[in-house]
């Protein structure tokens, strides 16, 4: 029986599975045929959240003609957003409400800021706070430096599904400055969630107070979430 009938995936691995049989134009029957599988088990990968064993995702990843490091997406060491752009995308806005709720309230970004060899930009672990997006450096980057003047930076987040080749990006601008408010640094402290990965005495807490915030989403028809 064919099982192609589509519910959306739920984990990465079965969106990328799924992604890449619709690129090779296969039935879930020929995968699991080639795979050395069922075509249940082949549905259950793309449509919950499975824990393969190694040797069956080399034989999915043979049979999808990839590897297995395309199908798990452990590609730390290749730039996002290689795949090519999805068949009939289209660009929208995001409005200020939507863009707030994509933050998500903690994460990875990125600020630009002029320093004094011109524009740089920095990753940051950000948090919201208070309206504000908060995150810590050094006392000495050009960062902290550009907040103590409270000159203005652009912060930029964003999230790629690469199976699909869609995603939305917010960007965030407005003036930054260095918090030196003790309740404030505590509460920014204290939240744990923006502790920088890099470490390295990264303990000037600093606040951008937004005045423009505005966002934009590629969406794929046909792909998760997104209406025909």
């Amino acid at each position: 029986m064919n099982t192609d009938g589509a519910r959306h995936a739920t984990s990465d691995l079965g969106r990328r599975v799924a992604a890449r049989r619709a690129q090779l134009g296969l039935s879930r029957d020929e995968v699991a045929e080639r795979a050395g599988s069922t075509p249940g088990y082949i549905t259950y990968v793309e449509e919950r959240v499975p824990s393969p064993g190694i040797e069956f995702l080399v034989r999915l990843a043979n049979a999808l003609e990839t590897t297995v490091q395309e199908l798990t997406g452990y590609t730390p060491d290749v730039a996002p957003g290689a795949a090519r752009a999805g068949y009939r995308a289209r660009l929208e806005e995001i409005d200020e409400a939507e863009c707030w709720k994509l933050l998500g309230g903690h994460g990875v970004g990125r600020v630009a800021v002029e320093g004094p060899d011109g524009l740089a930009v920095f990753p940051v672990n950000f948090q919201l706070l208070d309206g504000e997006i908060a995150f810590l450096t050094t006392a000495d980057s050009s960062l902290a430096h550009a907040s103590a003047h409270g000159g203005e930076v652009a912060f930029e987040a964003d999230r790629l599904d690469e199976a699909f080749s869609q995603g939305w990006s917010v960007l965030v601008v407005g003036p930054a400055r260095t918090v030196s408010d003790g309740s404030a640094v505590r509460r920014i402290k204290d939240a744990g969630v923006a502790q920088p990965w890099a470490g390295g005495g990264r303990d000037t807490p600093v606040a951008l107070s937004p005045r423009r915030v505005t966002g934009r989403r590629i969406l794929v028809p046909g792909a998760p979430g997104t209406p025909s």
